[in-house]
This record gives C-alpha cells, sequence and structure tokens, in this order.
C-alpha cells in the first residue's frame, strides 16, 4: 500500500512537472492620431491602463500608433479584446474598438501564416518532383 502511494505521488509529480504551459496571445492595435486627439487621450495613457495587467509596448513615429499588447494564457479573441474599456482624459470610457483603428490577433495570425508556408512549401516541392520526372522522361 505504501509504494502504490509512492508510485502514485510521483506520478503526479512526473505529469504536473511536463504539463503545457497555455500559450499566450499577443494583440496589436493601432490607432490614428488625430482619433485620439478627439478624444482627449494618447498612447502612452491607453498603455499605462493595460500594463498594470499585461506586458506592452507602444510604437509612435511617423505611421500610425501602436500597441502591442501579451495577455498570457487567455481564451479570447480580437473582437473579445476590443470590448475592453479605456478611460478617456474626461472621465469617460469607451471600447477599444471604437478608439483603436484596427485590432489584429498576431497569435492567430502567425498560426495561418505559418499554415500558408507550409503549404506553399508543399506546392513547390511537387512542382520539383513533376520536373525532375518530365525530365527524366524526356532524356531516355
Amino acid at each position: 500500500m505504501k509504494k502504490l502511494a509512492i508510485l502514485l505521488f510521483l506520478s503526479l509529480c512526473c505529469l504536473t512537472g511536463f504539463a503545457k504551459d497555455p500559450e499566450s496571445k499577443t494583440f496589436l492595435a493601432l490607432f490614428k492620431t488625430s482619433e485620439l486627439k478627439d478624444h482627449k487621450t494618447n498612447i502612452k495613457s491607453i498603455e499605462s491602463q493595460f500594463s498594470s495587467f499585461f506586458s506592452t509596448k507602444s510604437y509612435d513615429g511617423n505611421s500610425e500608433l501602436a500597441l502591442i499588447i501579451e495577455i498570457p494564457s487567455c481564451e479570447f479573441d480580437a473582437c473579445f479584446f476590443g470590448e475592453f474599456l479605456v478611460n478617456l482624459g474626461d472621465g469617460q470610457k469607451i471600447q477599444l474598438q471604437n478608439l483603436a483603428f484596427r485590432l489584429f490577433d498576431l497569435s492567430e495570425n502567425q498560426t495561418l501564416h505559418q499554415s500558408y508556408l507550409a503549404m506553399y512549401e508543399e506546392s513547390l516541392l511537387q512542382k520539383k518532383k513533376v520536373s525532375k520526372a518530365t525530365k527524366a522522361t524526356s532524356h531516355p
């Protein structure tokens, strides 16, 4: 009985040690400067609202303002992410999707990109096989 309990305990320890960590998701929110000015807010203010809970990075420069937010182990998409409320400078709250120019789920887009890349590489391999086969049959 004692051996069975030790075996059960060790197997549970091993299984939890090899358990897969839930993957984090990365979202990209693009903003237009004019829209942020209309709502009397800025990218740093929006970033500070998310940075207390999530890992964030903001980029501003010559193009659109961008905010990258990495959320650990979440089960929602860009639509749900867009429903987060953002505090404006005058005390009002607005949904992120109404303030942002575009919202992207970079994690989903990366897996989609990987699948497209795999399909493209597979088609290249098939074309090479066909061209080798035609070369082999044309040279007797």
